[in-house]
């Protein structure tokens, strides 16, 4: 007799749908602190699927199916690392959320992400050589983006908010960050991206 479509393994055909849930989401934990544990034990060179599933413990065909590749890890991975700061940028209240003037809100996310990108150095580093062919395209950074013009936008009205958009994320390439962190640390990227900013909105 023929069938059509997938048939349940004798494994997966009695186990309820909440156990599935939980394995892929044990797999995925385990998938991406074995990547982030590579990345800081041996640079991005070292994180490899074979590699991360071996470390994980899981079949290389999990971390492709999860992932699809090396750089959707790396954006998995990024996107993580992100949520706190998506969090506070949709919390009113909160420095970077609804409600605060355009300008504060856009210097606070600014600031956030200056400490966010010197804590993560080595992600972020990963990240752009991962998605270097169409990196504006990556999910964090159209989220990223799309947040910087909208305040922009609003902050000074007349001015290009796309183009200001990037050109204020490009202040944290893995490269300048770390370049201007080992000279004179987190306070200076900090206060440098803040006074470019000030500048540009006038």
């Amino acid at each position: 007799m023929r069938t059509v479509g997938p048939v349940a393994s004798p494994r997966s055909a009695g186990r309820g749908g909440g156990e599935v849930r939980a394995d892929a989401t044990r797999n995925r934990e385990a998938i991406l602190r074995a990547a982030e544990d590579l990345l800081a034990a041996h640079g991005a060179e070292h994180v490899s699927l074979d590699r991360v599933a071996a470390a994980a413990g899981v079949g290389k065909g999990t971390v492709f199916r999860r992932f699809g590749s090396r750089t959707g890890l790396f954006q998995e991975l990024l996107a993580e690392r992100a949520e706190a700061l998506a969090r506070a940028v949709g919390t009113a209240g909160s420095p970077l959320g609804p409600g605060a003037p355009p300008r504060a809100r856009l210097l606070a996310f600014l600031d956030e992400l200056a400490g966010l990108a010197e804590r993560n150095l080595a992600l972020f580093a990963a990240h752009e050589r991962a998605c270097a062919e169409d990196k504006y395209a990556d999910p964090t950074y159209v989220r990223w983006h799309g947040h910087v013009a909208a305040l922009v936008g609003e902050a000074r009205p007349g001015l290009d908010a796309s183009f200001a958009a990037h050109a204020l994320l490009g202040l944290f390439d893995a490269d300048l960050v770390g370049h201007v962190i080992a000279e004179g640390g987190v306070t200076r990227l900090r206060s440098s991206v803040r006074g470019f900013a000030e500048a540009l909105l006038g």
